[in-house]
C-alpha cells in the first residue's frame, strides 16, 4: 500500500430538505398515486362495487401507505405539506386537506382531480417517442396507453365478442 496516495474522508451530510435529493419528488409521486387510489376506492364504495372485506383491506392499505410517506418525510426532514407542487397557471398538484371529494365539482381543480376524472371516464393516448443524443435517434417507441379505472378487454377478448 502506497502511503503517498491522498486520503479522502467520506462524510454523510446532515439530512435536510435541500440535501434530500430526489426524495421529495419521489414522495410527491407516491402520494399522488395514493390519493388517486383513495379516490377510486371512494368512487367504488359509493357505487357499492366493493365488499366490506375489500373496503376494509383497501382502507388499511391506504392508511399504511400514508403512514410510510409521513415516516419517509420525517427521515428526509421534509414537511409533508411541501409535497404539494404549485404548477403556476395549472394550479397545484394535490388538493388542500379535505379540499376534494371524488365526483364533486371544483372551481379550480388540481392535477389530482383531473387525473381522477380521466380515470373515471377513461382516455386513450397514442404517440411516438424518439430518444437520442447528439442528434442520433437511439430508441423509438410507439405507445398506446389506455388510462381508466375500469377493466379493459384485451384485443383478443374484444375480437371474441364480435
Amino acid at each position: 500500500m502506497d502511503s503517498d496516495l491522498p486520503v479522502q474522508r467520506i462524510s454523510t451530510p446532515a439530512k435536510s430538505n435541500r440535501e434530500a435529493g430526489l426524495a421529495p419528488l419521489l414522495l410527491t409521486v407516491i402520494d399522488l398515486v395514493r390519493q388517486l387510489m383513495e379516490a377510486q376506492v371512494i368512487r367504488r364504495m359509493e357505487a357499492e362495487l366493493l365488499t366490506e372485506d375489500e373496503l376494509e383491506r383497501a382502507a388499511e392499505s391506504l392508511r399504511k401507505l400514508e403512514e410510510q410517506v409521513i415516516r419517509l418525510c420525517e427521515i428526509f426532514e421534509i414537511d409533508p405539506k411541501d409535497l404539494n407542487i404549485d404548477l403556476g397557471e395549472f394550479g397545484t398538484l394535490l388538493p388542500k386537506a379535505g379540499g376534494y371529494y371524488p365526483g364533486e365539482p371544483s372551481a379550480s381543480p388540481t392535477i389530482l382531480e383531473l387525473l381522477d376524472r380521466l380515470l373515471n371516464t377513461g382516455v386513450v393516448l397514442q404517440g411516438d417517442v424518439d430518444l437520442g443524443l447528439a442528434n442520433i435517434d437511439l430508441i423509438h417507441a410507439k405507445l398506446q396507453l389506455v388510462l381508466t379505472s375500469q377493466p379493459v378487454a384485451s384485443q383478443s377478448e374484444a375480437a371474441d365478442t364480435r
